[in-house]
């Protein structure tokens, strides 16, 4: 969605067709390692998130990228939390039911995740050290494919990203329980907050622009200026705010210290629950 909504912007700005391939698999890091590869000349570009540039590195060893050496950070495009959603058939309305669920059924509740180090992996195994319970990890392909295996039944629930996650809720599809952020979305002001339970807990996650490493300044700074000017205009803050994406671009220097940060926070988190990559 963030992809399909600035290559709307691009287009009218560069007058250039611009075209939004879906890349999933390992998280997200078959589409960064096929940008990292590209021509550094601008027409290839990376909508990359939390988990491509800072969690997998952390869990895929073997990645044929390296976040740092291989991309600029062009600008921070949006945040956003995760939902915390379950199927229909499960017996819970708030956290504080599931946290018992889960410690009177331990072996039955299964939750989905976008592949081993995802925003939705890591946010379901941070509930699970705050509250001491246990859950079963089932990894898609992508955020869509989780929606998808929800609504079906084959799995119990998962801490997905709001936007992918918020429609299916609004239609009753599946039941929402809480949002990661600390303080509770505009998109959904009577979901509370998992901190409202569990003070504390947070686990939202982001998406930016990267460019191919050497790509020439000029380039980056123009795509940098258009991905400001367009997350600025009323009615992309307003359909933004419909899915409970929250604007929030970052010059390149500002979006590189905010990774910096990021990077510290998550390695003690997978590193404490013990994650790595699936043989």
């Amino acid at each position: 969605m963030l992809s399909r909504l600035l290559a709307e912007y691009m287009q009218k700005e560069f007058k250039q067709t611009v075209i939004v391939e879906n890349k999933t698999g390992a998280g997200g890091s078959l589409g960064a390692a096929y940008v990292a590869k590209a021509a550094p000349d601008g027409y290839t570009l990376l909508v990359g998130s939390v988990a491509t540039q800072v969690i997998n590195p952390l869990v895929y060893p073997d990645l044929p990228f390296e976040p740092e050496r291989d991309f600029v950070p062009v600008s921070l495009i949006a945040r956003l939390p995760n939902l915390l959603v379950v199927n229909s058939d499960l017996p819970v309305r708030t956290v504080p039911e599931l946290i018992e669920y889960l410690k009177a059924n331990p072996d039955s509740v299964t939750y989905g995740s976008a592949g081993n180090g995802t925003s939705q992996h890591l946010a379901a195994e941070l509930f699970k050290q705050h509250t001491s319970t246990k859950m079963t990890h089932v990894p898609y392909k992508g955020a869509a494919e989780i929606m998808t295996a929800l609504a079906g039944r084959q799995i119990s629930l998962s801490l997905n990203n709001m936007a992918n996650a918020w429609p299916m809720a609004k239609s009753n599809t599946v039941r929402p329980i809480a949002v990661t952020s600390l303080t509770r979305n505009p998109a959904a002001p009577d979901v509370p907050t998992i901190a409202e339970s569990i003070p504390g807990f947070e686990a939202t996650t982001w998406f930016g622009v990267f460019t191919p490493k050497y790509t020439p300044e000029a380039v980056n700074t123009a795509l940098a200026e258009v991905v400001k000017t367009t997350l600025s205009k009323p009615e992309v803050i307003a359909k933004l705010q419909e899915v409970g994406v929250i604007a929030a671009p970052l010059p390149k220097g500002e979006f590189a210290a905010f990774i910096g940060e990021e990077r510290t926070k998550w390695q003690g988190i997978v590193q404490s629950a013990g994650i790595a990559a699936a043989k």
